[in-house]
């Protein structure tokens, strides 16, 4: 009996071993949307981005929209240009953050790209998820999507207010972090200009207490 319960123990070590070493080659291997941090209000940040370009589409639940982005960045376009995958993903639904569920990564294994028709919103809201193209790309010579769902969009030089956090993006964790930045931000007079959004940097498999998630609501530049 104890050497069985002394071997799962090893194996679970062993995959938690695996699981850390694999979020550590992803996030080496992943282009993350570059910025500064330009002040601090307590534990969020203020960052900078400079412009950039998303392909993005709204679905009645995140796997869907995330299907339709994975397809256009894997050569679902007029091109058939395979486009790196630039992390984070950005996620809304019906105006407040949600949990990105799908993996945010190429990597995703191919038995998952169901059909739409197998999905549907569990509350009926919308989600609008979007994916960074890489820095080369501008809005003119960024591959055009052949699928009428998705809209490629410029996003201006902006300011975001961001809280990281940890744990299952839970839509509860989600929401508490999101009151939490507003918070903060009102005691310190630095006006809001969005609703605040949800960024996933992780695939679902990854290790709670290694994922890095984050909470952000733009602000107005001169704050």
């Amino acid at each position: 009996m104890v050497r069985r319960v002394t071997a799962a123990l090893v194996a679970l070590g062993s995959l938690a071993a695996a699981a850390g070493a694999w979020t550590v080659y992803q996030r080496q291997t992943t282009d993350e949307v570059p910025y500064t941090v330009v002040a601090r209000v307590g534990d969020v940040e203020l960052r900078r981005y400079p412009s950039a370009v998303v392909v993005e589409t709204v679905a009645p639940s995140e796997n869907v929209a995330f299907r339709r982005l994975y397809r256009y960045i894997t050569g679902a376009n007029e091109g058939e240009t395979a486009v790196e995958m630039t992390a984070p993903v950005e996620v809304t639904r019906g105006g407040t953050p949600i949990p990105m569920t799908a993996p945010v990564e190429v990597g995703i294994h191919p038995a998952a790209l169901t059909t739409e028709a197998d999905e549907g919103g569990a509350d009926g809201a919308d989600v609008r998820m979007a994916f960074f193209l890489p820095t080369a790309y501008d809005i003119d010579t960024a591959p055009t999507p052949t699928d009428p769902t998705l809209e490629l969009r410029a996003v201006p030089e902006r300011t975001l207010a961001v809280r990281r956090f940890s744990w299952v993006p839970s839509d509860r964790r989600i929401q508490r972090e999101a009151a939490r930045l507003l918070a903060g931000l009102e005691s310190a007079d630095v006006a809001v200009t969005t609703e605040p959004f949800f960024l996933g940097y992780d695939a679902p498999w990854t290790l709670p207490f290694l994922r890095r998630n984050e909470v952000a609501v733009e602000v107005a530049a001169s704050d």
